[in-house]
């Protein structure tokens, strides 16, 4: 019996996380800038959606201090600048709790496609015994200039926008290909997440809904790559939009647990409105 309860515990653990799936944000309120300026990003662990819990990045299960991030750097123009000394540990609000976060302010000021690159510290997932590290991407543009924004990294865990995340309107299409050390993963699944609610920059906290689910099942989307790695997805409502690529690297480990690398980036999507 007791065996019994331990299984049917497991696999509801399983259905929650699958349900409100965790997406490591590196966030920054535009990502088409007009001209170059200082803007302020902030790195969180949460839901985006239902903002159910916020996780405290770094979070280990030997030790009470949570770890540094592993990486977080930018690339403009093949230019590759560290940035991980910038960042300043904050707590974030979220709507439930508060939680171990990051913000800098950053100068993109030069003008093309500034790829920022966060390379999370694993965190511990006491549910599932594993250990989750996140691989996220992020693109910021200046000046209408395309520079670099679907260049191949070579990340553990990595998708390529096959479309500028900084160009889309609400309608139309983000494509990507996921691969991990730069081999495409065939068929790898990948959750797609939408942010729904604004955040204050300032504040460091989170804003209330601004749509309701109408079933759970909503609340993270799940699509699977094809063969060749490729996803494509229509985005249905201006906005930030997360797509995360699992668990890419199958058989790797950290401190004596499973080390599961996603794959993660950010796209905004923009409202199409006419001149009145």
């Amino acid at each position: 019996m007791k065996q019994q309860l331990k299984l049917i515990f497991i696999s509801l653990v399983f259905f929650n996380t699958n349900i409100y799936a965790h997406f490591q944000m590196l966030y920054t309120p535009e990502l088409a800038l007009e001209k170059g300026q200082s803007i302020q990003v902030k790195q969180v662990f949460t839901h985006p959606f239902e903002d159910k819990y916020t996780l405290n990045m770094g979070k280990q299960h030997d030790k009470k201090e949570f770890k540094e991030v592993d990486e977080f750097y930018v690339i403009n123009r093949k230019k590759k600048t560290d940035l991980k000394k910038s960042l300043k540990a904050i707590s974030f609000k979220g709507n439930v709790n508060s939680g171990q976060a990051y913000s800098l302010k950053y100068k993109a000021r030069k003008m093309g496609d500034h790829i920022m690159v966060l390379k999370a510290a694993p965190f511990y997932e006491e549910n599932q015994d594993i250990y989750i590290q996140q691989i996220v991407k992020t693109i910021v543009n200046v000046a209408a200039a395309p520079t670099n924004w679907d260049s191949d990294l070579n990340l553990d865990a990595e998708i390529i926008p096959l479309v500028k995340p900084y160009a889309i309107w609400e309608g139309s299409n983000f494509t990507g290909i996921v691969k991990a050390q730069g081999k495409a993963i065939p068929y790898a699944k990948v959750d797609i997440t939408y942010l729904n609610r604004d955040i204050n920059i300032n504040n460091n906290s989170m804003g209330k809904d601004k749509i309701k689910a109408p079933n759970k099942v909503f609340i993270t989307l799940s699509i699977k790559a094809n063969k060749n790695g490729e996803f494509n997805f229509t985005i249905p409502k201006a906005g930030f939009w997360g797509f995360a690529a699992q668990d890419l690297n199958k058989n790797k480990t950290y401190k004596g647990k499973k080390l599961k690398q996603d794959a993660l980036i950010w796209v905004q999507a923009k409202a199409m409105s006419e001149i009145k």
